[in-house]
């Protein structure tokens, strides 16, 4: 169906706007609502869009190639030699051996070993954009499921390079197709000289990138516009990706080289900014095409097939990287996350059968049919991961706490201070606590950092600090003050409530992150509330006051009655949270009325006499600011 590039633009955008918000509302992710949103308006289901949509999918890479991009400016060279083991190790066992079970398997069902071999190339590249859109969106990316997908993704995107440059040597049979766009200016070229053209063109991106384009975006800068800022940032792109399609390479992998390279440039926050936008709506665009270009005709005609091979390679890459994981000793929760998450076939390896179907490596109809299977296991991949975080996980965490109530340690020691969380925030605390001569029996449910710790000298238990018998056996009941420590505010004031039914005897010291966690414990009538980040807030406020001229006891007592009359604040709006109207109201009294407080306070003591805290240093500058005053 024709209509022109306006019609197109509205069918494009409209199935967009309409498919991703509810599939996020049904908590699908938006990677897959842009996979439906293509399948709806392809030419196999309304038909809005006809076979253009493969044409449309060659512009839409540039979402994946912006967004190769935008991941190497984030990599700092120094960065990727830190985790170099995880990239090489990790990434290399997957790569190596997924390929070689499929390449086995493609041998089997009577491929040559050329074509079994390029399949397995492409079959072991999983899906960049959709790993780490699904990871963000779940906030998996600093855990050790997602550090390990990152690793692997960064390896499978770097091996790109050398496949290309090995699929050339592959070939035996006569070209009759090298119209697709990665045949580029050198098919005519011996295939050695291909693959020493390829490796030329990696190199030429390093020098480029090292003293052409740093030097182009500091004459750009100098000129202050920021439209021809961003034009730059596109014109980098756009060229490097020209370079790589000339000489048959990935425009992604080129790109993502010149990332790398500019990662450690003064520019790199600002291409980060510019590109942004452009590479969120050609990425979505991308997975759109992907959608629209499954073809369901020859899905339907080799749908046995193709269901088998789609199941299998699936099966195939969740199993090795499984055992990948657990030879990394990941819990099972990460690892299924890590094994199921990058189960499928990824966006390159769209780029790779075609190189490989315009090398005559396959078949067309062979290509057809490996491009359907990559489609399919993409759009079957959120799918899974909903299966995943909705029905599989939950039942591994609700087994884990069952065995943790097996597996508490016994507690051997009485005290009259019982801490709760030895987080970073606990572990500050009792370092204080016992630097000052006073001992904490000490709980936390984490096994690893309680492992950690002991190993830094703490004497700390394993255990549940939710469940009553744990509590019981930690002294709860001979001691007269429970610090809880927990990062969670959910199971903070599940502690809180466990306590105060049946320890009154305990004076609750309770950790809080925002404002809106100590109206919940206020309800629970606990007076001792300790916000992480007021404190620090304050004391950083007090050293700017101090920099400026301030007397050092003048900045720490202002600091004091600010928390003071804060704190009296929190009660006071803790009553009118629950119109939001009035709530808001009440906060902007509140503020004036603190300001007016401090003023007053500033006025009615004396500060000539604060000077005590000060160095003889600090107080001549003082005089030396109050002249000028």
């Amino acid at each position: 169906m024709g209509g022109g590039f306006l019609f197109q633009a509205v069918i494009y955008l409209g199935a967009a706007v309409i498919c991703v918000p509810i599939a996020k509302r049904l908590a699908m992710g938006s990677v897959l609502g842009y996979l439906i949103a293509g399948i709806l308006i392809g030419p196999f289901v309304l038909g809005f869009i006809g076979h253009e949509g493969k044409d449309i999918m060659h512009f839409a890479e540039f979402g994946v190639v912006m967004m190769l991009f935008l991941i190497g400016l984030e990599l700092e060279p120094s960065h990727l030699w830190k985790i170099r083991k995880q990239i090489i190790g990790i990434g290399l066992s997957q790569v190596l051996i997924t390929t070689a079970i499929i390449m086995g398997l493609g041998i089997a069902a009577s491929l040559i070993w050329q074509s079994a071999l390029a399949i397995g190339f492409a079959f072991a590249m999983s899906s960049t954009a959709i790993v780490l859109q699904s990871l963000k969106e779940k906030g998996l990316m600093k855990v050790s499921s997602g550090q390990f997908s990152f690793a692997v993704l960064l390896f499978q995107d770097i091996a790109v390079i050398p496949i290309l440059a090995i699929l050339p040597l592959l070939v035996f049979l006569p070209i009759i197709n090298s119209g697709e766009v990665h045949s580029g200016a050198i098919e005519e070229l011996p295939k050695w000289l291909q693959t020493g053209a390829v490796l030329a063109a990696v190199g030429a991106i390093v020098l480029i990138g090292k003293f052409a384009i740093v030097p182009l975006l500091r004459l750009i800068a100098k000129t202050h516009m920021r439209e021809l800022f961003i034009a730059s940032s596109l014109l980098i792109v756009v060229a490097i990706a020209l370079l790589m399609q000339q000489v048959g390479l990935s425009p992604a992998l080129g790109t993502f080289l010149a990332g790398v390279i500019l990662a450690n440039s003064e520019f790199k926050h600002e291409l980060e900014s510019d590109l942004e936008p452009f590479k969120g709506l050609l990425l979505g665009l991308f997975f759109i095409s992907v959608g629209a270009s499954i073809d369901f005709q020859l899905m339907y005609q080799h749908s046995a097939t193709i269901a088998l091979v789609t199941c299998a390679v699936i099966c195939i890459k969740a199993i090795v990287l499984f055992f990948i994981g657990k030879k990394a000793k990941l819990s099972l929760d990460q690892n299924l996350i890590f094994a199921v998450g990058l189960s499928q076939v990824g966006e390159f390896a769209f780029v790779l059968f075609s190189f490989i179907g315009s090398h005559n490596i396959l078949t067309q109809d062979q290509t057809d049919m490996m491009m359907a299977v990559t489609a399919l296991s993409m759009t079957l991949t959120p799918l899974l991961l909903i299966v995943l975080d909705k029905w599989i996980l939950p039942k591994i965490a609700a087994n884990t706490n069952a065995q943790s109530e097996q597996e508490a340690d016994a507690v051997d020691e009485r005290n009259k201070i019982l801490l709760v969380g030895f987080g970073h925030f606990g572990t500050t605390i009792v370092r204080f606590l016992r630097a000052n001569g006073v001992s904490a029996t000490v709980l936390d449910n984490n096994s690893d950092q309680v492992d950690l710790l002991r190993k830094m000298g703490f004497k700390v238990f394993y255990g549940d600090a939710t469940r009553l018998d744990i509590l019981e056996a930690a002294g709860a009941a001979e001691a007269k003050i429970l610090i809880i420590a927990i990062d969670s505010p959910e199971i903070n004031l599940e502690i809180v409530k466990i306590a105060k039914q049946h320890f009154p005897n305990l004076e609750i010291l309770v950790r809080s992150k925002n404002r809106m966690d100590t109206y919940d414990l206020l309800d629970e009538g606990i007076e001792n509330i300790y916000r992480e980040h007021l404190d620090t807030s304050i004391r950083l406020g007090v050293d700017v006051m101090k920099k400026l001229g301030y007397k050092t006891y003048s900045s720490f007592r202002a600091g004091q009655k600010f928390i003071k009359y804060d704190e009296a604040a929190l009660r006071t709006l803790s009553q009118n949270r629950k119109d939001m109207k009035v709530y808001i109201s009440a906060v902007r009294e509140q503020i004036a009325l603190q300001e007016e407080l401090l003023q007053n306070d500033r006025q009615e003591v004396p500060s000539a006499n604060d000077h005590a805290w000060d160095s003889e240093e600090m107080r001549e500058r003082i005089m030396e600011l109050d002249k000028q005053k």
